[in-house]
């Protein structure tokens, strides 16, 4: 990979972060929220017109459609982010499985297997408490 390459995608990462930082925060809700109102209060002056309704709507149509591939890329970063401090804990761990590192790429009826085997430990360890508290109360 080129560095030119690289470094636009370093600024596309560096923009799809902000963006979602800056339109996640409370700040962009309500200018949102302002934008709305604004647009509901001029309807009367438009006569609630169809180019009027045309305005919102081709407006937040565009935005939705633009945000969804910034989010979508920052949400990929985090999950692969968090999917490697994951793998680095479990293979950090001694009697953790190393099997259970990058287990995310697993079919889904494996995903569906390994699920059925935690939801039995976990019963099985239920089990167990709900038998030792019985023992001690006794």
């Amino acid at each position: 990979m080129t560095n030119d390459r690289k470094v636009e995608l370093n600024l596309f990462q560096r923009f799809a972060s902000e963006t979602s930082y800056v339109v996640g925060s409370k700040w962009a809700f309500l200018v949102a929220i302002l934008i709305v109102v604004g647009w509901a209060t001029t309807g009367p002056l438009f006569r609630y017109s169809d180019t009027w309704q045309l305005v919102i709507n081709t407006a937040t149509t565009v935005v939705t459609f633009l945000m969804v591939f910034v989010i979508q890329n920052t949400q990929n970063r985090d999950a692969r982010a968090i999917h490697l401090k994951l793998d680095e804990i479990i293979r950090a761990i001694d009697v953790a499985r190393n099997d259970m590192i990058d287990i995310e790429r697993l079919s889904d009826h494996e995903l569906e297997e390994l699920s059925r085997k935690f939801e039995h430990i976990r019963q099985e360890s239920e089990n167990r408490r709900r038998r030792q508290r019985s023992g001690l109360s006794e």
